[in-house]
C-alpha cells in the first residue's frame, strides 16, 4: 500500500484571481477620473505634484525596504498613496511640501508600522494632517478653477469656508459642486468624477457599497436634523473622495460589513461635529483618522459568526 503523506498548509485554501497588485492597479484606474478632473480644473501644475509625490513615494519605499532588509515589490500601493495624497492637497502646494508629505506617508505611517497591511492610519490622510499642522501658512492658498462658474471675488474661497459666497442660484451652485467647478483640494471638488471612480471599485468588488452610502448618508441626515443644507454639505469638501477611497481602505478599517457600517456612521458624525462646532471648515480627514484609531476596538466587539458554532444555551434561572 502506498505510504501517502498528509500535506498541511495554512488557510486560506480558496484561491482566486485577485492579488494585491491587481487590486491596486484597479484603484489607480479608478483614481484616473478625479485625477483628470484635477488637471482639467486646476491646470498642469497638478501633474508636477503627482510626479513629485509618486517618485518620492516609490523611492522612499524602496529605501525603507532595503533598510529593513525586506524584499521590494512594485505592487502599486505606494502609487495609490501618492496619488491620494496629491488629490487631498491644495492645487498649488509647493513641490517640496508634496515631497515631504509623500515621505511621511510611506516612511512613517506605513513602513515604520511594518509595511503594507500593518499601518494603523490611512497613509495619505496622515501625511495630509502632518503637513497641514507643520506648514499651515504655505498651504493656505486656494485658487479658482480654470473654468470657474462662480463670480469674481470668491475665487480663493473654498465652499466650506466662512468667506464663501455665490451669485448663482442654488441649482446652479449644486451643479458647480457636482461637476467640480469650485475651489478646493486638487481632486476632491468633482463629486461626479469621484462617483465614477467609486462605482468602478464597487463593480470590481474592491469596496463595499455600504461604506460610502452610510458615510455620506450620515452627514446628510445629521445636517438636515441640525437645520443645514444637506445637499450642500455632501457635495462640498472632500466627503465623496473620503467615502469612496479613504474610508474603504482594507487595512485601516474594520473587517466585517457590520463593523464597516459602524465605522462609516461614526466618521460621518465626526464630520458634522467638526464642521459645525469645530474651528476647521472641513472634517473628512480627521474623521477618518479618528475612526482608524477605533478600528481595533470595533473588530474586537464585532466579530463574524464562526462557521458551525452553536451558541451556548442560557442557563435557566435557578
Amino acid at each position: 500500500m502506498d505510504n501517502k503523506q498528509l500535506v498541511l498548509s495554512p488557510s486560506p485554501h480558496l484561491r482566486g484571481s485577485n492579488s494585491i497588485k491587481r487590486d491596486m492597479y484597479i484603484v489607480i484606474l479608478a483614481l484616473l477620473f478625479p485625477t483628470a478632473g484635477a488637471v482639467y480644473f486646476f491646470g498642469l501644475y497638478v501633474l508636477l505634484m503627482l510626479a513629485v509625490s509618486i517618485i518620492s513615494a516609490v523611492l522612499v519605499e524602496y529605501v525603507a525596504k532595503m533598510m529593513r532588509r525586506r524584499p521590494f515589490h512594485m505592487d502599486g500601493s505606494a502609487i495609490v498613496t501618492a496619488i491620494l495624497f496629491v488629490l487631498v492637497m491644495p492645487p498649488r502646494s509647493p513641490l517640496w511640501i508634496v515631497g515631504v508629505g509623500s515621505l511621511i506617508s510611506i516612511a512613517v505611517t506605513k513602513e515604520m508600522f511594518g509595511g503594507l497591511g500593518h499601518n494603523i492610519f490611512n497613509p495619505a490622510l496622515a501625511a495630509r494632517a502632518f503637513v497641514t499642522v507643520s506648514f499651515a501658512g504655505a498651504l493656505s492658498r486656494w485658487i479658482s478653477p480654470v473654468h470657474s462658474l462662480l463670480a469674481d471675488g470668491v475665487a480663493t474661497a473654498t465652499p466650506l469656508s466662512e468667506s464663501f459666497s455665490y451669485t448663482l442660484s442654488k441649482p446652479e451652485m449644486y451643479k458647480a459642486l457636482f461637476l467640480g467647478n469650485v475651489g478646493g483640494s486638487a481632486g476632491e471638488t468633482s463629486a461626479l468624477l469621484i462617483l465614477i471612480g467609486g462605482l468602478i471599485l464597487i463593480a470590481f468588488r474592491l469596496i463595499k457599497w455600504q461604506v460610502p452610502v452610510f458615510y455620506i448618508g450620515t452627514v446628510a441626515l445629521l445636517s438636515w436634523i441640525l437645520g443645514r443644507d444637506p445637499l450642500f454639505q455632501i457635495l462640498a469638501g472632500g466627503l465623496f473622495l473620503g467615502a469612496f477611497f479613504m474610508a474603504t481602505d482594507y487595512v485601516t478599517t474594520p473587517l466585517t460589513t457590520k463593523g464597516k457600517i459602524i465605522f462609516a456612521v461614526g466618521a460621518g458624525a465626526l464630520v458634522v461635529l467638526i464642521r459645525f462646532y469645530g474651528t476647521m471648515p472641513e472634517g473628512v480627514c480627521y474623521s477618518i483618522l479618528l475612526m482608524n484609531a477605533f478600528t481595533p476596538l470595533i473588530d474586537r466587539h464585532v466579530r463574524p459568526k464562526v462557521f458551525g458554532a452553536v451558541k451556548k444555551a442560557k442557563k435557566e434561572a435557578a
